[in-house]
């Protein structure tokens, strides 16, 4: 019979069953034999040892207060037994079995109540504790094992190593804030490291606000604070989130921008690829950018802009009748016209672009929503398109854009196969390339060349896509530029009617007195006075105040300082145009510097309104052109008064510049 004593079964004595395997067991590392681990879970007074000696009590010390508990200590509960004269059957022949059956255990995923159960049935008795009896397991408690099947069961004769204990008492308290707030401080760490090692000697703030950066300043940029950056030192730095930046203040730092080519790049921001198109021509670099720009020349030559001329002109008699209409409308009061302005020099672009393959509504809701494309291509915003976000809505805005500029590029491709006439910048494109397709035909076939015209450079034929993709880029690249020119132009225009009459005067004239008659380039060149308000007003107050580029490797841009590869270096040009050494009285608005004065010559590096080097304006002679005959059309039709603000002389950063009231106008016909 069995003997038990204080919970524990003993086991009478075999005189057969050998010694243990020792080796065995300490081949199976800290793992428990299944001797030992029956033992301690069995071991009482009166059961006999395997050498025959008798086995004392169990006597287990705790290596901690509150181990004294039998669940912590893993012994097992006294089994309820199923027969009063139960044998045990000798373990001699299963002892190897189970010690398979315990370390299977571990690939098996089996619990410690199975592997109990798997014991009992090799000594051929049913053993197993009924359910009030079984031992509970401690999920809590912390174990040696971190594997099935005993991960969650402590017992007494699994110890850990007094050099371990420690590191696994540790390991046990580790909560998962605990580790979340050490990685975070780690990565905040690594962005302060990142951040100092990128700002070198430059200056920039001394440390960085964790990962996000003065990106709540971004959101909202005030121009007092470009300010500040760019009388701050030539280079200067800020880093907002990931993007890390470098901003060249000074002609000289701005011109090394623009002139190193083989070092930076244009860029924009992430989103501009989704929205322009990844494969557009502006994101072309190297000799392909060179390549496929020369294609492009021919467009904005003085010839090709004399045939845009009559379309501009009706757009602006329109508008015009639309601004007198506007304050009738509004019973006399001042409107805030910056926003009339936009879709203004939108519709003249389109019309310059693509004439009238494009609808009026078509034009109307193109105006409309390209406000939504410059919102979304801030600085600071979404890196991707998430829905009813800004760049969410800029996306959408820019593929109606596409989708009716590929429409135009059909309707053109089909009016220049049947030598139409040239009204637009669309026409004179495809034109080249319906000339170049048939010189390489007839060249193809054998056949005289003679009486064809021979475009230079020869052009592909680009797909309708294409094409829709490189007038956007025109379209984007003016948009903006024009209307802020347009909004201060007619604001300073207001704020100084002796400069305002001598522009009428000028324009009178060459129109021979005729305010309704048009203009060619070469009158419109020869208005010197009115040409020289238009690079006044560029100077003083420039559209583009900063040009981005990304850095394609690391670049030296000084003897001491290296921009690292992947920052942005923005340029900046309004320092440039505003130095005393060059203008004199630069912060005030003088059209006489550029008409009898010499500041033409003085300022010929610092004037960067379009840029310098292999990514100059394409359109910039165009630009400059289109607003002398807005301004002189303008005063020749109308007279119109400002009402200032305390906010009319604050600058708002939107893509460009305006004025911060958005420039409160009423408009009266002139008779």
């Amino acid at each position: 019979m069995h003997a038990v004593v204080g919970g524990a079964v003993s086991v009478p004595n075999r005189a057969a069953r050998p010694p243990f395997n020792n080796q065995a067991n300490s081949q199976m590392g800290n793992f428990p034999s299944f001797r030992s681990w029956a033992g301690a879970g069995y071991a009482g007074s009166g059961g006999l040892q395997a050498d025959g000696s008798p086995m004392k009590e169990a006597n287990v010390k705790p290596s901690k207060p509150g181990a004294q508990d039998p669940k912590v200590l893993g012994v097992m509960p006294r089994p309820r037994m199923h027969s009063d004269k139960a044998v045990v059957p000798p373990l001699l022949s299963h002892e190897k079995d189970a010690r398979n059956v315990i370390e299977g255990g571990r690939s098996t995923k089996k619990t410690g109540r199975d592997l109990h159960a798997s014991a009992e049935s090799i000594s051929g008795l049913d053993l197993r504790p009924s359910p009030s009896t079984r031992p509970v397991m401690d999920t809590n408690a912390t174990t040696a094992f971190t594997s099935p099947p005993l991960a969650s069961v402590k017992y007494a004769a699994v110890t850990v190593p007094p050099q371990l204990e420690q590191v696994v008492g540790n390991l046990s308290r580790t909560s998962g804030w605990t580790v979340f707030f050490t990685v975070l401080a780690a990565l905040v760490a690594y962005d302060q490291f990142s951040y100092i090692w990128k700002k070198g000697s430059i200056v920039g703030p001394t440390w960085k606000m964790p990962f996000m950066g003065p990106f709540l300043q971004s959101v909202n940029p005030k121009f007092e604070e470009y300010y500040a950056k760019w009388v701050s030192g030539p280079l200067s730095c800020v880093s907002v989130f990931h993007k890390f930046v470098v901003i060249a203040s000074t002609r000289d730092m701005a011109r090394k921008v623009f002139n190193s080519p083989g070092f930076v790049k244009p860029c924009v921001v992430d989103v501009a690829h989704k929205l322009l198109g990844a494969d557009n021509w502006v994101f072309l670099d190297g000799q392909a950018h060179v390549e496929f720009r020369k294609g492009l020349n021919h467009l904005f030559t003085k010839k090709a802009l004399d045939t845009y001329l009559p379309g501009q002109e009706d757009v602006y008699r329109n508008y015009f009748r639309h601004f007198l209409q506007v304050t009738k409308d509004a019973g006399g009061k001042p409107v805030p016209f910056m926003s009339e302005f936009r879709e203004l020099m939108c519709a003249v672009s389109l019309r310059t672009f693509v004439g009238h393959y494009i609808s009026d509504a078509a034009v109307k809701k193109i105006a409309d929503e390209y406000y939504l494309i410059t919102a979304a291509l801030e600085l600071v915003n979404f890196p991707i398109i998430v829905p009813y976000t800004r760049t969410w809505y800029g996306k959408k805005a820019a593929d109606m854009v596409l989708a009716e500029f590929s429409r135009c590029a059909a309707k053109s491709k089909a009016r220049m196969a049947a030598d139409g006439e040239i009204t637009c910048i669309m026409d004179a494109w495809i034109l080249q390339m319906v000339q170049s397709k048939r010189l390489r035909d007839a060249n193809a076939a054998g056949l005289s060349t003679e009486g064809l015209v021979r475009p230079q450079p020869l052009l592909r034929d680009f797909t309708d896509r294409e094409i829709a993709q490189t007038i956007f880029t025109f379209l984007f690249a003016s948009q903006d530029a024009t209307s802020s020119a347009a909004t201060w132009l007619f604001q300073i225009m207001a704020q100084r009617p002796d400069i305002l009459d001598r522009v009428r005067e000028e324009n009178l004239k060459v129109r021979n007195g005729d305010v309704n008659a048009a203009v060619n380039m070469d009158q419109l060149e020869s208005m010197t006075y009115t040409r020289a308000v238009v690079r006044e007003l560029l100077r003083y107050r420039p559209p583009v105040i900063m040009t981005p580029y990304e850095a394609k490797k690391d670049f030296p841009i000084t003897d001491s300082y290296t921009v690292p590869k992947g920052a942005m270096v923005v340029a900046t040009t309004y320092m440039a145009l505003r130095d005393p050494e060059v203008y004199e009285k630069p912060d005030e608005f003088d059209p006489e510097r550029y008409y009898s004065g010499d500041a033409e010559k003085k300022g010929r590096k610092n004037f960067l309104v379009f840029g310098t080097g292999a990514h100059y304006c394409l359109g910039q002679h165009y630009a400059q052109l289109n607003l002398v005959l807005f301004v002189g059309k303008a005063s020749l039709l109308m007279d119109w008064k400002h009402h200032p603000t305390p906010l009319s002389e604050e600058i708002k950063v939107f893509a460009t510049i305006f004025p911060m009231d958005d420039c409160p106008l009423t408009f009266t016909e002139r008779k």
